[in-house]
């Protein structure tokens, strides 16, 4: 069956909004007709090769839809049923998830090399992240779709499928924000604004949102910045200010930039914590002397999707919604079309807006 998707012909060329021929699902597999998806910085890494997989591909990971059919040996949706994409499914059995770690799951990705669809021409087409969003239908494994949870409406829940998993996470599972604590947000994407809600959510006194926009400003403090700085080079200087010269207890890194990394560890008080969600490119180099990490007993910790477990920390994400503390609508920007997706990624680069969401 013909759909119409978003594909990535090669690293480094633009995005191709064509039809291509996507089969009906096999055993364990799920077809599923998306409502909405988000377009996210991760899409943008994988176009530019700082994040590598099989190409061409068709791109696109945080999404939602309703199933339409299932392979044999599916039980757990239905034709039907609205589900939420999993782009980093667990495999159970690696060394990560044996110590619970199912964010770090070794074989997550394994899926990208399948062949999801094929051109026009017969040319084999990869799913960009498992999940291949950027399209009108998408096939996936049965492990890539988890139930829509009560009270949270499809096109919305396309955005618990990375911004807010992730951002909510790097607060509550890898910062670990405690209530009172200050808290320093730097990138007032998709990712950062979830992460702003997050930290309201937690109960931090102080939450400054950094940015090099100043026209983000609105969007922020709407998500629960309660102070904003444009980035520069004396932002650690304006964020200690704001904290009586101390720095905030916690900063959240999510541009993946060298500067902005270095900046949140020194925005940070002495024992603070620093996470960085962004993804940077090998280029990205952050340097520290051994003196100051010594000095300051401060703690630097990636994290991956938000060291989270979709199936366990969906419920409590809908809980949130459902209480009216997490505004899923305040981290959408635009609403675009599938056709608008190239425009999407050129406001990316140019650092412009929080979340644009596709509504099929």
């Amino acid at each position: 069956m013909a759909v119409r998707a978003a594909v990535l012909p090669a690293i480094g060329s633009p995005l191709e909004i064509t039809g291509i021929d996507l089969p009906d699902p096999g055993p364990g597999q799920v077809r599923v007709r998306l409502a909405a998806a988000g377009v996210c910085h991760s899409d943008l890494s994988l176009s530019d090769g700082t994040m590598r997989l099989p190409v061409p591909a068709v791109l696109g990971h945080e999404g939602a839809g309703t199933v339409v059919a299932v392979g044999e040996g599916v039980t757990h949706v239905a034709p039907g049923d609205g589900v939420v994409l999993n782009w980093a499914p667990s495999c159970g059995a690696c060394h990560a998830c044996s110590l619970g770690e199912v964010w770090l799951c070794a074989n997550a990705l394994t899926g990208a090399a399948a062949v999801h669809a094929r051109t026009a021409d017969g040319t084999d087409l990869h799913p960009g992240l498992n999940v291949a969003a950027f399209a009108e239908e998408t096939v996936v494994s049965a492990s890539c779709v988890l139930p829509v949870p009560d009270g949270v409406p499809l096109t919305d829940a396309a955005l618990l499928g990375c911004a807010v998993l992730t951002g909510y996470g790097a607060v509550h599972h890898s910062a670990r924000v405690r209530a009172g604590e200050t808290v320093a947000v730097f990138g007032v994407g998709g990712v950062g604004l979830a992460a702003l809600q997050a930290a309201r959510i937690a109960g931090a006194s102080k939450i400054v949102a950094v940015d090099v926009s100043a026209e983000k400003e609105e969007l922020a403090r709407a998500a629960g910045a309660t102070d904003y700085v444009v980035a520069s080079d004396t932002t650690a200087r304006e964020i200690r200010g704001l904290t009586g010269k101390q720095g905030v207890d916690v900063a959240v890194e999510c541009a993946g930039r060298a500067v902005s990394i270095r900046t949140a560890w020194d925005s940070t008080r002495r024992g603070g914590r620093t996470t960085v969600v962004g993804i940077g490119g090998k280029d990205q180099q952050v340097t520290f002397n051994a003196l100051e990490i010594f000095h300051w007993g401060r703690t630097l910790s990636g994290c991956v999707y938000g060291n989270s477990d979709p199936a366990r920390d969906l419920p409590v994400l809908a809980g949130h919604i459902r209480a009216g503390r997490l505004d899923l609508s305040a981290l959408v920007t635009e609403r675009i079309s599938l056709d608008g997706i190239p425009a999407a990624f050129e406001n990316m680069l140019a650092g412009k807006g929080g979340r644009a969401l596709v509504v099929f």
